[in-house]
């Protein structure tokens, strides 16, 4: 890379170091291991990946020459590649370089396997969007890259912007087993339901600080932007066809939880059962709708989900407004915040099956046992209740889970 372009790339990282303003410090910095050579980073948009690269680099190198930052939405890659660029950094004394929207640049895996390879002393962290797959790309680098993945605010996390407070957080069998004990721990110090409908509505993208006025708005921008760019561009999906992405999303939004019908649908968005499949795929993997298989099965282009949720509670009052209903809102909310860490099915008797043994049956303060008398390992996970009792446990303390 010639020194000039070098030179310009090294005042933006430091001018992007002088500019991160005091934000919310996520938990995952302190999770991830940095001593690795190569680290993917990966998340939704707006989930914060570039501010949580920044404060680590901001907290561990400031200025140091031997630390750059780079973004390859940035004009001057237009004419050069990450493969000089590393070489370039490496030979002025370059130890860790940080490379921001990764999924902006063609040739991103091969030449992340070259400077993997090439160049021993150089460490590299990335990020992606969630759409992105390592080992998919034309250099497999699953072998080689340790991946993380960012998501929005949990509740507690949001509680701890909110009320400037630190709070712990518990295991799902620490929740399940001793509820009421944690439950009073967390009611000493703050009243989670009072906060818990503003986070349903706007507190997952941590954006939301920046205007709560406008967030819906924005969040709806950002969907826009992950149909007409990253998933085309990812995807390989030509941009005829995003509106049909876009349909398809919103009949899903009005009408979660949606039991699909793989044939109306395709009727619906005039596509093949295949592309449905591919596209609930896409919707997936682009943090947007969460697919809940049958008790066993993964998805595929032959299998179908039992039933289809967005992503995200904040999700509905973007994108259908007028279709918000507080049972799917429930529901979402706690799909949401277990299957990052648990694996979450459908359950033939109540709502979901957690880790092939604990069935959850979600409703509001009244909800009974009717659904799920009898069965071993099971709760009520119920809505407008500070406290629980016996295998009734309050749905908001789901958000504090690790």
């Amino acid at each position: 890379m010639e020194n000039e372009k070098f030179e310009v790339l090294v005042e933006k990282s430091n001018n992007q170091l002088r500019k991160l303003v005091p934000s919310f410090r996520r938990g995952l910095i302190d999770d991830i291991e940095w001593t690795e050579k190569l680290i993917c980073i990966k998340g939704a948009r707006g989930v914060g990946k570039t501010t949580l690269l920044l404060q680590y680099i901001k907290e561990k190198f400031g200025y140091d020459s031997a630390c750059l930052y780079v973004s390859l939405d940035d004009l001057v890659f237009e004419m050069g590649t990450i493969l000089d660029l590393a070489n370039t950094f490496s030979k002025k004394g370059g130890k860790y370089l940080f490379i921001d929207e990764i999924h902006k640049y063609e040739n991103w895996s091969q030449e992340l396997k070259n400077i993997y390879d090439s160049i021993p002393d150089l460490h590299v962290v990335f990020t992606g969007s969630s759409i992105l797959h390592i080992y998919k790309g034309s250099a497999d680098l699953s072998r080689r890259a340790v991946q993380y993945n960012l998501e929005g605010l949990s509740f507690r996390e949001f509680l701890e912007i909110e009320t400037k407070q630190k709070i712990s957080s518990y295991t799902f069998s620490q929740i399940t087993e001793n509820h009421q004990a944690i439950a009073n721990e967390i009611l000493d110090k703050l009243k989670p339901l009072a906060y818990f409908d503003e986070y349903l509505k706007q507190g997952y993208y941590p954006y939301y600080l920046q205007n709560k006025n406008t967030y819906s708005h924005k969040l709806l921008n950002t969907v826009n932007l992950i149909l007409e760019a990253d998933i085309p561009f990812i995807k390989n999906v030509e941009p005829k066809y995003i509106h049909k992405l876009r349909k398809l999303l919103y009949m899903l939004a009005i009408s979660v939880p949606y039991q699909p019908n793989i044939s109306k649908l395709s009727q619906a968005i005039e596509v093949s059962r295949n592309t449905i499949m591919l596209y609930l795929e896409y919707l997936q993997d682009a943090k947007l709708i969460i697919l809940l298989m049958p008790k066993g099965k993964s998805y595929d282009l032959m299998t179908k989900p039992e039933k289809v949720y967005l992503h995200h509670p904040n999700l509905s009052y973007a994108i259908a407004p007028q279709n918000v209903d507080i049972g799917n809102l429930r529901e979402t909310f706690i799909l949401n915040q277990l299957q990052y860490a648990h694996k979450v099915e459908a359950s033939s008797a109540g709502d979901f099956l957690v880790n092939d043994k604990y069935t959850l049956e979600v409703g509001g303060s009244n909800k009974g046992f009717k659904q799920i008398a009898n069965l071993e390992n099971s709760f009520v996970v119920a809505d407008n209740i500070e406290y629980g009792s016996g295998n009734k446990s309050p749905l908001w303390l789901f958000g504090f889970m690790k």
